[in-house]
């Protein structure tokens, strides 16, 4: 039993576009990425999974129970982190934190307590005087509070400082390590890289490329930089090429023959070839349009 299955699951505001036959699986006890910029149909996709709102087509299984029908079922099992976080003006933390755990029928103050003290949280503070970073770390602690089986988090660590960001980053590890499912929707690719096992890219409510982080950043791509002078203007395969007094930096997915016979025509006096980073892949998914899982 997969904690989140999905099977073509498609959602409509009217005749705007929200997602449009997402067909994934998280396995138990991973950590997923969910990639894509804003507008892709991330966030949109979570409030269904969640049951905060009716699919138009397609089905959902969140640890193996039906999205809709056993919404308060889920609700129970999963810490959902929104990518805003909205409280009751005039509420202390201390107050949002019991409500949130008296909504799940559970004690959770020792536990919250503990998560307060590791994010410097003051829980005595009122949350309207709270700065957006405090509020997040608020709605992080109403997440993970009750120790669920599956999180999902939505853009988790906007407003945290980087401090913050590899505090909350260890106890997501921790939560994992002990066996949590965990979905962590970003647009930072660099957190998915660093973070996630597997991940799906979304790009216009449809996802375009799903696996593990490894297999979506293997490319015959590299990156190749330069000082000195060379005509790899005309090579083909060249792209994202950026030329400077001192040299020149480009993706390449041409011929290994056809680039050495260039630079070796040329006045090189330094060169890198590597692989390159996620954020180059997730870019090369988004520019060519394609669809791989």
């Amino acid at each position: 039993m997969y904690a989140i299955e999905t099977r073509d699951l498609t959602k409509f505001y009217g005749k705007a576009r929200g997602i449009r036959q997402v067909s994934l699986t998280v396995e138990r006890g991973e950590c997923f990425g969910f990639i894509g910029p804003n507008g892709a149909g991330k966030s949109t996709t979570i409030r269904t999974l969640l049951g905060l709102i009716r699919p138009s087509g397609g089905t959902a299984e969140v640890l193996g129970l039906e999205i809709g029908r056993d919404r308060e079922k889920i609700l129970a099992r999963v810490g959902y982190l929104p990518s805003e976080a909205v409280f009751w003006p005039g509420m202390r933390v201390r107050e949002v934190l019991e409500l949130s755990a008296g909504l799940r029928r559970r004690d959770c103050r020792k536990e919250a307590d503990r998560l307060c003290e590791r994010l410097r949280l003051d829980p005595s503070r009122r949350v309207d005087q709270l700065s957006f970073g405090s509020r997040k770390k608020a709605a992080i602690v109403c997440a993970l509070q009750h120790e669920p089986e599956l999180l999902i988090l939505d853009e988790p660590t906007g407003g945290l400082d980087p401090l913050m960001q590899r505090e909350f980053f260890a106890i997501l590890r921790e939560r994992n390590r002990d066996g949590a499912t965990v979905f962590l929707s970003s647009h930072i690719l660099s957190e998915v890289q660093h973070h996630c096992s597997r991940a799906a890219i979304l790009r216009e409510g449809r996802v375009i490329a799903c696996g593990s982080v490894e297999d979506l950043a293997r490319t015959s791509a590299r990156r190749v930089s330069f000082r000195g002078r060379a005509g790899v203007e005309a090579l083909g395969g060249v792209r994202d090429l950026r030329v400077s007094e001192e040299g020149a930096d480009f993706l390449y997915s041409g011929g290994v023959r056809e680039l050495l016979a260039v630079l070796a025509a040329g006045d090189i006096r330094d060169l890198s070839i590597s692989e390159p980073d996620l954020e180059e892949i997730f870019l090369h998914y988004y520019q060519e349009g394609g669809e791989r899982t």
